[in-house]
C-alpha cells in the first residue's frame, strides 16, 4: 500500500501546475472516479482541514489522506511521492534561472499552461461540490462564505469558525426538527 500511495502522489506531483487544487482535482479523478475508495464528501473535508491549518494546503492533504489509508507512513509516502518531482524540477530551473528567466519561450509555454490550468481546478470543484451538500441550507452557507471572503475579506479563520458553527446548528435542526442525519 506504501509502494502504491508514492506511487499515486508521485504521478499527481508530475503536474502540480497550478498549485494543491490541480493535485485535488487529480485525487478526486483517480479516488472518488475511478477506485471509488474516496467520497466527494470526504474529499471536500480533507481539502477543508487542509486548507485551514498552517503549511501547504496540498501537502496537509496528503499527509491526512495518506495516514487515513495507511497509517503514519502511508501519510509520509504521499508527502514525499508528491514533493519529490516538484524539487527536483526546482533544483534544475532554479540552476539554470538566468537562462529561462528571459526566454521568450519558456514565458509562452507558461502562460498556455495557466490557461490550461484553470478549467482543471475549476471541474474538480464543481465536481467536489456536486455531492458535497445534502441539505439546501449547507448550499447557503457556502454562498455566504464565498462572498464574505471575496467581497468583504474576512479571514479564513473567521470563516472556518463560522461554517464549523453553522453546520452544527444546521446538523442539529434537521436531526431534531427533521428526524434526519446530515452527516451520514
Amino acid at each position: 500500500m506504501l509502494i502504491k500511495l508514492f506511487k499515486d502522489f508521485l504521478k499527481f506531483g508530475c503536474f502540480t501546475f497550478g498549485g494543491g487544487w490541480s493535485i485535488v482535482a487529480q485525487m478526486k479523478m483517480l479516488y472518488v472516479d475511478q477506485e471509488k475508495s474516496l467520497k466527494n464528501e470526504e474529499l471536500l473535508d480533507l481539502t477543508s482541514i487542509g486548507r485551514s491549518l498552517p503549511g501547504t494546503m496540498i501537502g496537509n492533504i496528503a499527509m491526512f489522506y495518506g495516514h487515513r489509508v495507511a497509517g503514519f507512513w502511508g501519510g509520509v509516502a504521499c508527502v514525499f511521492g508528491m514533493i519529490t518531482v516538484p524539487m527536483i524540477i526546482l533544483i534544475l530551473i532554479t540552476s539554470f534561472y538566468t537562462a529561462f528567466q528571459n526566454n521568450l519561450w519558456v514565458a509562452a509555454a507558461m502562460k498556455g499552461v495557466r490557461a490550461s490550468v484553470a478549467p482543471i481546478i475549476l471541474g474538480a470543484l464543481l465536481g467536489i461540490l456536486k455531492g458535497a451538500f445534502k441539505v439546501t441550507p449547507c448550499i447557503a452557507v457556502a454562498a455566504a462564505m464565498f462572498a464574505l471572503y471575496f467581497f468583504l475579506r474576512v479571514s479564513c479563520v473567521w470563516l472556518v469558525i463560522i461554517g464549523a458553527v453553522l453546520g452544527l446548528l444546521i446538523s442539529e435542526y434537521y436531526e431534531r426538527v427533521k428526524g434526519f442525519d446530515v452527516t451520514a
